[in-house]
């Protein structure tokens, strides 16, 4: 396949754009050659500035789960478009969208539209260190939320696809106030609340990470921080960017059985729009101002386009739940051949599977952490990335992300994945 369009498009746009691309990536830096610059998609597919087509693995990072340019969002942007883009002021589907994730959500009173799932977990800290008049947040290495300056402390996902261990601009008082502590470790959990004592105001974790690949949380992992939060009064945050709406209607909590404190997610409540959320608890979520003096607002939160797109988007999600199970068989048939596929290369290799969300780690230990993670041929990585590309299969340009299937997929673009992948493990040296 040609993509001679892309290059040149490349060339043009790093005169204008830093790297030539609006988020890190993109650039295709961890892989090598050229990002593909897309045209248009429909569906399960993708194509290219040339024309090329590809089967879609990413589903814009998430949110794109019933597939692209699904057409009852796409009318409803289309209708709601004739009204205007923006006007600065409330609205009723504003009102419509809280009220049914509300009715989702296991645990969540109150909700705050934002634009970002980065603004949601900044605006969610902010809220927690407010709320408990304490200044410290625990995360996890290798976990991703945002590019806040606090959250890019040993972050995953495009940090770690870049090894920048720390990032200038964030200050030695940003770092000092954030603990980390390595994913699945609960004892290492135990001894940062004991040194700090009254001094944490949040835990905010990936419930299933998607920033260092897809990670599953150990059995007792996650009720192990829910029980110690409750016992050191500590906000316990779940990042649902990823997880929200795609592992089941209710997201990681309902999955998983686990009720966080605040929770955030991002643009699958756009339907792939820019826009974020953040909510849970009333006790909590009413120190937002205008109730209370936790300040946040976004002259663009709520926008009437995102809101309707996301709308439509969760009401259909609610109202045929079979989607997760159609989803779920499908990444299991998916995982199969692809343990098959490995499994005759016979080289080392681990798949971590959760839901629709998906990868491939080049080791042969299990994937459990960021430091496993790490452990990983990022070599390899690159060669199967790139042997997959050739045969039109798209990929997250980076070992250190989730792959996120869409429902418009059918048995045979799956077989089409199998099959490619080993044509590709039979090229890697």
């Amino acid at each position: 396949m040609t993509t001679t369009k892309s290059k040149l498009l490349f060339e043009r746009a790093q005169k204008s754009i830093p790297g030539g691309v609006n988020s890190p990536v993109r650039a295709f830096r961890s892989v090598g050659g050229t990002p593909l610059f897309i045209q248009k998609a429909k569906g399960s597919y993708l194509y290219d500035s040339d024309g090329n087509r590809y089967i879609d693995c990413i589903a814009s990072w998430g949110p794109m789960i019933l597939g692209h340019a699904y057409e009852p969002v796409v009318k409803a942007i289309q209708e709601y478009a004739e009204y205007s883009n923006s006007y600065g002021a409330p609205t009723e589907i504003e009102v419509e969208m809280a009220e049914l994730i509300i009715s989702m959500v296991p645990n969540v009173e109150l909700i705050r539209m934002v634009n970002s799932g980065t603004e949601a977990c900044m605006s969610a800290v902010r809220l927690a260190r407010g709320f408990t008049r304490r200044n410290k947040i625990l995360k996890f290495e290798g976990n991703y939320h945002g590019h806040a300056d606090s959250f890019l402390v040993k972050a995953g996902s495009g940090v770690a696809t870049f090894n920048i261990q720390t990032v200038p601009g964030v200050t030695a008082g940003v770092a000092n106030d954030t603990l980390t502590a390595p994913y699945n470790d609960l004892n290492a959990v135990e001894r940062l609340t004991g040194n700090h004592k009254g001094e944490i105001a949040a835990i905010i974790v990936e419930p299933v990470a998607g920033n260092m690949g897809c990670v599953l949380p150990k059995t007792g992992f996650l009720e192990g921080l829910r029980k110690i939060c409750d016992q050191e009064n500590i906000i316990f945050i779940f990042d649902e960017v990823m997880t929200g709406f795609r592992l089941a209607p209710g997201g990681a909590q309902e999955k998983l059985r686990i009720n966080a404190d605040l929770v955030t997610y991002g643009k699958i409540i756009g339907a792939g729009l820019p826009v974020g959320a953040f909510g849970g608890k009333k006790e909590i979520m009413q120190h937002i101002a205008p109730l209370g003096n936790v300040y946040q607002a976004g002259t663009l939160s709520g926008n009437p386009i995102a809101m309707i797109a996301g709308y439509t988007l969760l009401k259909e999600l609610k109202a045929n739940t079979r989607i997760y199970e159609e989803l779920d068989q499908k990444t299991l048939y998916l995982k199969k051949g692809l343990e098959q596929a490995c499994a005759a290369w016979g080289k080392p290799h681990s798949i971590n599977q959760a839901g629709s969300m998906i990868s491939i780690h080049f080791t042969g230990q299990p994937v459990t952490d960021f430091a496993s993670a790490s452990q990983g041929n990022n070599d390899r990585f690159k060669q199967f990335f790139h042997a997959m590309l050739r045969r039109g299969i798209y990929l997250p340009p980076s070992a250190f992300e989730s792959w996120f299937l869409n429902n418009a997929m059918v048995r045979e673009d799956l077989d089409i994945i199998i099959h490619s992948a080993k044509q590709s493990l039979a090229e890697l040296s």
